[in-house]
């Protein structure tokens, strides 16, 4: 098993001539932990992932692995003497070799015997499924055995750390789904320290011990799944970890240190979650509504806003409605195990721990 490694990273700033890629990041990342960066193109979680690497230099700041500094400015660590290793979106095979070979090739310079590598890349051929592909070469290979087989080689160098840059974005849902799982349980099993990118929030809250939240090149939030979830920062993490629907406050009033009494341009009152007051907040602000808090009822309940169905799509466990709650105003994602008509008027539960008050 990898002995893992803890990472600091303090007030790293990355310039690529007038765009600012990078913008005073700090994390602490404790050994052994599985953390995913999550953000859309452009936020600077590639450019932070290939620093981490040491394909890129920082313009500055400071990056420890373990208890090695491998970039101040007193100087720079190359890849190769970091002890990681790295699994790419595009897989970065060796084409001219077999796949055994590819995962072999870390092994090359270690201290195994010939007999201890042949063992080791059996064992790592049989944990991701792919011994009866052994000698073939990658152009063989679909996509999803082309990324075993570079799990397999990042979990064979028996490094700290593992590096992921967005690994499963080039396999259809299936796959996506069976290597995720693969990857979580692997990587923890080998007890190295890891480092995932994506821009998909399902996929990293599936993964993660901890997510950090970039946009623009900052860090906007870091902490577990549950709490980027439950209590975002604000509204660029609310949305961008997944929203039914946003809505503008006409008038808010607060009910106690938790809840908040709003109008909405459909609804007269609503009860929301208030621990971000509005009243502290200059300029416009309006509503964000998780789909996990919003549920159909049959009849006028407390915190209920009706609409009208504009359309219902199957997803195997149930269906999922998309509501209007005016002319303009919709409501997505809206869960039901049993499927409503098109154009039925229903009414709607907002839960108060979904419904986020925050400036927009």
């Amino acid at each position: 098993m990898s002995t893992p490694v803890s990472i600091s990273v303090q007030h790293v700033r990355k310039e690529f001539g007038d765009k600012v890629a990078l913008n005073d990041v700090s994390l602490e990342l404790a050994p052994g932990t599985f953390t995913v960066l999550l953000g859309p193109s452009g936020s600077g979680k590639t450019t932070l992932l290939r620093c981490l690497a040491g394909i890129e230099q920082p313009t500055s700041g400071v990056i420890r692995l373990g208890d090695h500094e491998v970039f101040s400015p007193r100087g720079y660590v190359s890849p190769d003497k970091r002890n990681l290793s790295m699994v790419f979106q595009d897989y970065a095979l060796w084409p001219h070799l077999r796949v055994r070979q590819n995962i072999a090739y870390p092994l090359m310079s270690s201290t195994y015997s010939k007999q201890q590598r042949a063992t080791r890349v059996d064992d790592l051929l049989e944990r991701v499924g792919i011994s009866h592909l052994a000698d073939r070469y990658p152009n063989e290979c679909s996509g999803g055995e082309q990324q075993r087989v570079a799990l397999a080689r990042a979990l064979a160098a028996d490094v700290g750390l593992i590096l992921f840059d967005e690994p499963l974005s080039n396999l259809d849902a299936d796959r996506r789904e069976l290597l995720r799982i693969e990857i979580a349980t692997l990587t923890r099993e080998s007890g190295s320290s890891a480092v995932y990118i994506t821009h998909d929030q399902s996929e990293a809250f599936a993964l993660a011990d901890q997510v950090g939240v970039l946009r623009e090149g900052s860090l906007v939030q870091f902490g577990s799944p549950e709490t980027i979830y439950q209590q975002p920062a604000d509204a660029f993490v609310t949305r961008f970890t997944g929203v039914s629907g946003e809505f503008p406050i006409v008038s808010w009033q607060a009910v106690d240190d938790r809840l908040a009494r709003v109008t909405l341009p459909f609804a007269t009152s609503v009860t929301v979650d208030a621990t971000r007051p509005a009243g502290s907040i200059d300029g416009p602000v309006s509503l964000l509504v998780r789909a996990a808090g919003v549920s159909l009822v049959d009849g006028e309940v407390e915190n209920a806003v009706s609409g009208v169905i504009l359309d219902a799509a199957f997803t195997g466990r149930g269906y999922e409605h998309v509501i209007a709650l005016d002319e303009k105003m919709v409501l997505t994602k809206v869960f039901s195990h049993t499927r409503r008509d098109r154009g039925s008027r229903v009414h709607v539960v907002l839960a108060p721990h979904s419904c986020f008050v925050m400036p927009v």
